[in-house]
């Protein structure tokens, strides 16, 4: 249980941005000073992402996906690993009390 505990802060202190939390409101000065904006049907067709272009322009976009990948497939592997321990420890203890 201390091991799981230790990558799950691993995992949290590694990817802050994924739990970071959001403002629930911006500071008065910004609030009076802000407008809304009207969202337009020109928005619902916007295709034109700039990041994503460019890392696809520059063939990065295949570094960033072989990343999370690795990134995923690591969890996953590690979080199968960590069942089997668990089975076995849980089938010791069923044969102990047998």
């Amino acid at each position: 249980m201390k091991k799981y505990f230790q990558s799950l802060f691993l995992v949290v202190a590694l990817c802050p941005t994924l739990f970071a939390q959001q403002p629930d409101s911006l500071p008065a000065k910004s609030q009076e000073k802000t407008e809304k904006i009207k969202i337009v049907t020109q928005d619902y067709s916007n295709s034109n992402v700039e990041m994503a272009d460019t890392f696809r322009a520059d063939g990065k976009i295949y570094v960033v996906v072989a990343v999370i990948m690795v990134i995923l497939s690591g969890l996953f592997v590690y979080l199968f690993l960590l069942d089997k321990k668990i089975a076995a420890l849980e089938k010791m203890k069923e044969e102990k009390e047998n």
